[in-house]
């Protein structure tokens, strides 16, 4: 039976920030909307990749590179510079999920939170902090002060480490089956949350919790609480 770990770990980017206001920060700077999720998902491949060579990459650096590219292949783009600082402004202003602050403050009542991102430790702090939130949370981290990005096995260990709790002992809750697959093989407890009803990939290692929201995992961790 499910039980309720010591400790919660929240995947940040997307998990408990909603990206939809990119796409009209896209659409100011010439871009195309449905462009954000394809930068987005460009930006985690190639921090994958260098990752799988033994690096540990800036985010925001990355984000910043794959943003001029993708204007620069762009007819009518504005200037790269305003547009690059308009959509990263936007990026790292972005407002909780709905579900997520009703969510977080039960989940708080039996568990320490914690937040893992690919970014930075202090946009997820501000994000926290404009959400209302971030006194539920112990600490935020970054695989910044990590070997490697999730879903590196060493990212998870780091967040083992600065809790001083076995990796088992520690739930990752993401919505990117990737970082589920990264935290069951280091050894944590996973929940998935399918807020857009999507299959998982087959070829990943299945969450333990799936829920549509955050709320959900909430009552189902309440109810099996001791």
């Amino acid at each position: 039976m499910t039980t309720s770990p010591p400790v919660v770990l929240f995947d940040v980017n997307e998990t408990l920030s909603d990206m939809g206001p990119l796409a009209a920060a896209f659409e100011a700077s010439g871009l195309p909307a449905t462009g954000a999720p394809l930068w987005f998902a460009q930006v985690l491949r190639d921090g994958f990749a260098l990752t799988a060579t033994g690096e540990n990459p800036d985010f925001v650096a990355l984000a910043g590179d794959t943003l001029r590219r993708h204007l620069a292949a762009t007819p009518g783009a504005r200037d790269q510079d305003e547009a690059v600082e308009r959509i990263l402004g936007v990026f790292t202003s972005l407002e909780l999920h709905p579900d997520v602050a009703p969510a977080v403050a039960a989940l708080s009542r039996t568990a320490e939170l914690v937040t893992l991102s690919n970014g930075s430790a202090e946009i997820a702090e501000s994000l926290l902090a404009r959400g209302g939130v971030r006194e539920h949370f112990s600490r935020c981290l970054s695989v910044a002060e990590a070997p490697r990005w999730k879903p590196a096995r060493e990212a998870y260990e780091y967040a083992a480490q600065q809790t001083g709790r076995r990796v088992d002992e520690l739930m990752l809750v993401a919505v990117h089956p990737w970082d589920i697959h990264g935290a069951a093989a280091a050894g944590l407890r996973t929940a998935w949350i399918n807020r857009s009803g999507a299959a998982y990939p087959s070829y990943f290692r299945t969450a333990e919790i799936e829920v549509e929201d955050l709320v959900g995992l909430a009552e189902i961790l309440a109810r099996t609480e001791g």
